[in-house]
């Protein structure tokens, strides 16, 4: 689902958003530095008399997003209801294969989506429902995307932003089954996903950097959407549009050297 990601040559840990365009190597948006000749790590931008804020701070971040707290958070804490929901359904007497690769678990109890139970005044299921799973294989593919997108977005917009962007690219996609009418069962964390994808688009070309190696994820994806039965395309596409326009609020253009 989607591309192995380069991580930065002085945080080894951490997801790289761009590469020094001096001397190539891959760096994070805490240590990218932009100089009139182009993006570069601290050491060559010292060289050249760069700006020496990194990259996250002219995005207006709170520079505390580096180690990916909330994206690690947020899979425990999507892995945490998936086991809990999987075990209600076995305890029900659900088959244990069953519960695990085909999510067969009392899931509208847990929260899913369903644009009835909003009506009736569920109000809460377009927030339960981006934290339940279809299985392990639903699980595994979202928490992957999640790892893939999250990490570097983090980094760049800081931990408060970055949980804002995720939760707000979920509940448009909420919002957009909804409207949509369905009377299916939706439920997962594709559409604060999408979302990410969508801002991580967004982050790049504000730091100057190319989206090229996103867009094709992103394009794979909404392949997917539409040719694999029983997908939210509402959710995906409701998230893919708010993640986008919650990153344009939530990142301001990177200034320029010199500029106030």
């Amino acid at each position: 689902m989607t591309a192995p990601v380069a991580h930065c040559a002085r945080h080894p840990f951490d997801a790289a958003t761009g590469a020094c365009g001096r001397c190539g190597r891959p760096m994070c948006a805490r240590c990218l530095r932009e100089t009139p000749e182009g993006w570069r790590c601290p050491e060559c931008a010292a060289m050249q008399g760069a700006d020496p804020r990194p990259a996250s701070e002219r995005l207006g971040a709170a520079g505390d997003g580096g180690r990916g707290v909330v994206t690690f958070s947020l899979i425990g804490a999507n892995t945490v209801v998936a086991v809990l929901a999987a075990a209600s359904g076995l305890a029900a007497g659900l088959d244990l294969r069953s519960v695990l690769l085909g999510g067969v678990t009392p899931l509208h109890l847990w929260g899913a989506l369903d644009a009835a139970s909003v009506a009736e005044g569920g109000w809460w299921r377009p927030l339960t429902s981006m934290f339940l799973h279809y299985g392990a294989i639903h699980l595994g593919m979202n928490m992957l995307a999640l790892s893939f997108a999250g990490r570097p977005l983090e980094a760049a917009l800081g931990r408060t932003r970055f949980l804002l962007l995720y939760l707000l690219g979920g509940l448009g996609g909420s919002i957009a089954v909804v409207l949509s009418g369905t009377t299916a069962l939706t439920a997962g964390a594709s559409g604060a996903i999408f979302g990410l994808f969508a801002a991580l688009v967004v982050v790049l070309r504000r730091l100057g950097r190319s989206a090229g190696a996103v867009l094709p994820v992103i394009v794979a994806n909404l392949v997917l959407t539409f040719a694999v039965p029983g997908i939210s395309i509402a959710g995906h596409l409701g998230g893919l549009v708010a993640g986008a326009v919650a990153a344009l609020l939530l990142t301001p253009r990177a200034r320029r050297r010199g500029s106030r």
